[in-house]
């Protein structure tokens, strides 16, 4: 590749090189390069441009915005001026080191930065245990075909005394249909999505009359085998939409974030949910056609927002009046649907056209396309990362932590420039400083946790750096080996990291039940997903069974006559002697469930985030195996 080409790459984050699953080299074709450039506004088509984008990258004076870790300090090009926060401002001739935490602006010559004071670190996180649930998997006589917030609150008495629970992403839908059944690709992560309402917990329907309650609850969808969202949101929908007219004024103007997310549900009701298919006028939130736009559907889904907030503030007050120490810890994907309100709000601040995913591996030999958007690091930096804090401060509003799915994406993330295959992507870096930085600000404010999941391959910056900022990693059982030695042995209780959220299985793997009897190898054979032959896989799997059982065995957790309930006890009673700091349970796991949630690799070959429990929300209650799980975690003692 031309030198100057890989200046100007390096220059502006893009990699033109990466290290791939072996552990090799891997060169980025140029055409990769020269597109994701293009996409970072910079033109690199041909000599004479390379050349002068690098000269004007050489001439930027001081970027828009400056972090700074609280008590250290930053040499300036010249005397400027710091506002903070509060509103007073400095004289300095540097950055000095005692600035209170927070975002201020520094102004030197004429231009003006946002300049942001991160934590070090966060606050050691409590030792707890809790319980990871797939919310919408939940059901009882008082939910609508899926889990809602009620069954979260209604849960909570027979969970054991937990000190946390981690849910699936509760992110925005777009309100239309079909809905998108997986909660990792959201219409918006800034918002929350209104089918996990319950709409007998709403102060409206309190109010209604008997006749008007017995409408609404003549549209309860009947359960079926597996989750039908669409069903469940047009039930909901009408409901509300019955409720709607006792739910009095509607407050647009003191939050115009929200405002506008209602304004996009309201846009995509009336022209479909890809803004890019609207008609021109209406593509940008900003037009004087959507300012002028006016419809009660507004107010509608800004009341749904409200509604939502008061049901998850309810829960959060439950797990307060619970005694738990955390409390609902909520999951952030890693991008949104680009076509979706984010992708419509934000647009100035994503890469056009550009889909996230992965480059090839052993198991995704093209590599993976996500569909997902991505940030643009230039425009972040350049508005002061306001549309990424403003989205991470209205979860922590309702969160008492927040796990990051995929968190090395807040270093790079491959992306797939439109038109080309996902194995043409490449790296594109972002600065962990500022992405890491805000999310202990924010997280610090809001005196939450943070717990990234950092599984699989990932750079040991990414691992050194969430320990020494105290926000916990994922060890996950299946996984916490020893990969470089002979035969991968799983890792000893007593060898787990401590600042790591502990757990059997993940939405993404097999469950506790599914690995003890081969389910993984038999649902992906007969979709044609398995990597190698039947009998290979098979033997692996039986490979890494009797490892992990003669592991148990070996401590005393489990004797050869052992059952598949009491093999899953031990397992969570194996992570319980390890010095995590939070071990969570699946009710998946727990409640002896074969599928797993969700299969990576398909589509509708698998009904991924479709599965209810098979028991209801009553019946777990009495299952036995919640209540010994819960006395096996609670029991543990882990050094504070």
């Amino acid at each position: 590749m031309d030198a100057d080409l890989v200046a100007l790459a390096e220059a502006n984050g893009v990699a033109t090189w990466y290290e791939d699953w072996h552990r090799e080299r891997r060169d980025v074709a140029p055409e990769s390069v020269v597109a994701v450039l293009g996409l970072l506004g910079v033109d690199a088509t041909s000599p004479a441009a390379i050349a002068s984008a690098l000269a004007q990258r050489r001439e930027q004076d001081q970027p828009g915005t400056v972090v700074v870790r609280e008590g250290s300090g930053r040499p300036l090009t010249g005397p400027g001026v710091i506002t903070l926060e509060d509103g007073s401002s400095r004289e300095v001739t540097e950055v000095p080191g005692d600035l209170p935490l927070g975002y201020h602006t520094l102004r030197v010559g004429d231009r003006a930065s946002t300049l942001i004071v991160v934590p070090e670190s966060l606050p050691e996180a409590p030792p707890s245990w809790g319980w990871m649930l797939q919310l919408y998997a939940l059901h009882s006589d008082r939910s609508w075909g899926m889990g809602d917030l009620g069954d979260l609150q209604d849960f909570l008495p027979s969970a054991g005394s937990p000190g946390l629970i981690l849910l699936n992403p509760l992110h925005a839908i777009t309100p239309t249909l079909p809905v998108a059944a997986s909660p990792y690709s959201p219409s918006s992560r800034r918002f929350a999505n209104p089918l996990y309402l319950r709409i007998s917990d709403t102060p409206e329907y309190r109010r209604a009359d008997p006749a008007l309650r017995e409408q609404v609850d003549a549209l309860r969808p009947s359960p079926g085998d597996l989750i039908d969202y669409s069903a469940v949101w047009q039930a909901k929908r009408a409901a509300l939409e019955l409720l709607w007219p006792l739910a009095g004024e509607i407050d647009l103007e003191s939050d115009p974030g929200l405002a506008d997310f209602a304004r996009f549900c309201a846009l995509a009701e009336r022209f479909g949910p890809n803004w890019t298919e609207w008609p021109e006028h209406y593509r940008r939130p900003d037009s004087a056609a959507v300012r002028a736009y006016e419809s009660e559907r507004v107010a509608f889904h800004a009341w749904l927002q409200r509604l939502l907030t008061e049901q998850l503030a309810a829960a959060n007050a439950a797990a307060r009046e619970a005694g738990m120490p955390v409390g609902i810890v909520h999951d952030l994907a890693v991008g949104i649907d680009p076509n979706g309100a984010d992708g419509w709000l934000l647009q100035d601040v994503l890469a056009a056209g550009v889909h996230t995913g992965a480059p090839p591996d052993a198991f995704n030999q093209l590599g993976q396309d996500w569909g997902l958007a991505a940030w643009r690091p230039d425009q972040l930096i350049e508005t002061g990362y306001a549309a990424y804090r403003d989205m991470l401060r209205r979860i922590f509003q309702r969160a008492g932590g927040l796990r990051v799915d995929h968190v090395a994406g807040l270093w790079r993330l491959w992306w797939v420039p439109p038109g080309m295959g996902p194995a043409e992507g490449t790296y594109v870096h972002y600065d962990p400083e500022a992405m890491l930085g805000i999310l202990a600000l924010e997280a610090t404010r809001a005196g939450a946790v943070v717990i990234g999941e950092d599984l699989g391959t990932v750079q040991k910056a990414v691992t050194e750096t969430l320990e020494r900022m105290n926000m916990l990693g994922s060890a996950v059982l299946w996984f916490t080996r020893v990969w470089e030695a002979e035969g991968q042995p799983f890792i000893a209780a007593a060898d787990y990291p401590r600042n790591a959220l502990a757990s059997v299985s993940t939405h993404d793997l097999p469950t506790a039940a599914g690995f003890l009897t081969g389910e993984q190898v038999r649902v992906r054979a007969r979709l044609g997903q398995l990597a190698g032959t039947v009998e290979e896989e098979t033997a692996a799997a039986d490979k890494d069974r009797a490892a992990l059982l003669a592991l148990l065995r070996k401590d005393g957790l489990i004797t050869d006559d052992s059952s598949t309930d009491e093999i899953i006890l031990a397992m969570h009673e194996f992570l319980a002697r390890t010095p995590c700091r939070f071990v969570t349970a699946s009710l998946y796991d727990v409640l002896g469930e074969i599928d797993q949630p969700n299969l990576p690799g398909t589509t509708d070959q698998y009904p991924n985030w479709r599965l209810p429990l098979r028991a209801d929300l009553a019946e777990i209650a009495k299952d036995p195996r919640i209540a010994r799980t819960a006395a096996v975690l609670s029991a543990r003692k882990v050094a504070g």
